[in-house]
């Protein structure tokens, strides 16, 4: 520390004060201000990109918001559909299952009625041929009892006795 203060030299030390300054001046002029400048460029730089990204961040909630929103229209929609879907499978098994019921029950008296036709007919036919035989047999049964004179006075005489008179 003795060298120092021994060897100071005070015009060596204005010339360097006064080159300092100069250099400073320069520095401010020429250097200093494109250096605060591209770092002020810098600065908006980040600062814009970081408005951009949070922009960016809240469209992309938004859009995650909104295809959520979509999604679960859709599912809402394919449920629906499917809702729809079954009302109308089971209306049209409904609606096949009474058709078939009606047609079954249509059918059903359409054989009742002929059953009931073919049972008539059948009735009808029987009675003709009983009444055809009771005739063939009176008819016989008469032709043999008229045959013979006593017998005929004596079935007049019982059929007059059969008449009750008032």
């Amino acid at each position: 520390m003795d060298k120092l203060i021994n060897d100071f030299s005070f015009g060596l030390f204005i010339w360097q004060i006064v080159l300092f300054v100069l250099l400073l001046f320069l520095l401010r002029k020429f250097a200093w201000k494109p250096i605060l400048n591209a770092v002020n460029d810098r600065e908006e730089g980040i600062k814009t990109a970081l408005a951009s990204a949070e922009e960016a961040k809240k469209e992309m909630q938004n859009v995650t918001a909104d295809s959520e929103k979509l999604l679960k229209e859709a599912r809402a929609e394919r449920e629906s559909m499917l809702k729809e879907a079954r009302e109308i499978k089971n209306k049209m098994i409904a609606d096949s299952k009474e058709q078939a019921k009606t047609e079954g029950d249509k059918m059903i008296k359409q054989a009742q009625a002929a059953i009931e036709s073919e049972k008539k007919a059948a009735v009808a036919d029987i009675k003709n041929q009983v009444a055809e035989l009771s005739i063939e047999i009176a008819e016989k049964v008469i032709k043999e009892q008229l045959s013979n004179k006593d017998k005929q006075l004596k079935l007049v005489d019982d059929m007059l006795g059969d008449i009750k008179l008032n």
